[in-house]
């Protein structure tokens, strides 16, 4: 995969949080911690929009769902947006 280099500001402060936690840790890098960090802040964007899209379908049925229909619902959403990230639900 290509990747595309970027500046990013930081207080120093900041800066310096993030470099103990890469020392702590044992991250090869701080772009290896910012990369991470960022995943999961993709992961749970994505996953709140999920959620989000879930409680669309709490209440609005007319008939009862069962757990089984629940359940593939719930897969179909989860597949939907694990495509974004390439993960496999299988």
């Amino acid at each position: 995969m290509a990747t595309e280099m970027i500046t990013l500001k930081m207080d120093k402060r900041f800066l310096q949080d993030v470099d103990n936690v890469v020392r702590k840790q044992k991250y090869q890098s701080r772009t290896e911690f910012i990369r991470e960090a960022m995943r999961d802040k993709l992961n749970t964007i994505e996953k709140d929009a999920a959620l989000r899209e879930l409680k669309i379908f709490r209440g609005s049925a007319k008939k009862q769902v069962d757990d089984k229909r629940l359940h593939e619902i719930r897969e179909e959403i989860a597949k939907k947006y694990a495509k974004n990230f390439d993960i496999s639900l299988d």
